[in-house]
């Protein structure tokens, strides 16, 4: 069952430190590839999830003004999604897919019993381009699909705003094919996690 933390805000000094050392659904794609495959990435996201393990410290990546900016317009998104569907939207810290906390999602929100909500806020050319492409991006596929595997819920809302344009809003079902993959490919990189955890600790 998975485990729902609320105690805290994202973006928060404790989600940074629940984070840390551990993988999430935003860098599901240095685990696995949309095709299943094993990401090249793979292995320098051990090297970073052991170091931060080790330290505590959740080293984040760059982030430029668009992405910043898209962080602000988050509650906005979310008010309109809660308007055009008028349900409430849960607000949480994180999501670990159990008690042993060995990966986790942080939603843009909980819908109802049996949905999550992610939000993207991106460039007006970009968002542009969604509309008119008017399907997932394929660089949230496995994000998604991540969050409905350890949230071990059933849609996703997938979410695009721009002001001043229509939204994109897309439901995103599980794909039970990946998530088998998925499954594997996680079960295995925390296991070789743990073990390179170890390995630094005796270096100490």
């Amino acid at each position: 069952m998975s485990l729902i933390i609320d105690s805290f805000n994202q973006r928060s000094e404790e989600w940074y430190l629940a984070r840390a050392g551990n993988p999430g659904s935003s860098s599901i794609s240095k685990i696995i590839t949309n095709s299943g495959e094993i990401s090249k990435q793979r292995i320098d996201y051990l090297y970073q999830l052991a170091g931060e393990s080790i330290t505590g410290y959740c080293e984040e990546s760059f982030q430029s003004q668009a992405m910043l900016d898209g962080i602000e317009r988050e509650n906005t998104s979310r008010s309109l999604f809660t308007m055009i569907y008028g349900v409430e939207v849960r607000q949480v810290g994180i999501v670990y897919k159990d008690e042993w906390k060995l990966y986790h999602c942080s939603p843009d929100g909980l819908v109802g019993e049996n949905a999550i909500l992610e939000l993207k806020n991106p460039m007006l050319k970009t968002h542009v381009k969604y509309l008119f492409d008017g399907k997932l991006p394929s660089d949230y596929f496995g994000q998604c699909q991540m969050s409905l595997y350890v949230t071990e819920r059933e849609l996703c809302y997938f979410m695009s705003s721009y002001a001043g344009l229509p939204p994109l809003i897309l439901e995103i079902k599980r794909d039970e094919p990946f998530i088998s993959k998925l499954a594997k490919a996680l079960d295995d990189f925390a296991a070789e996690l743990i073990l390179m955890v170890r390995k630094l600790e005796a270096l100490k």
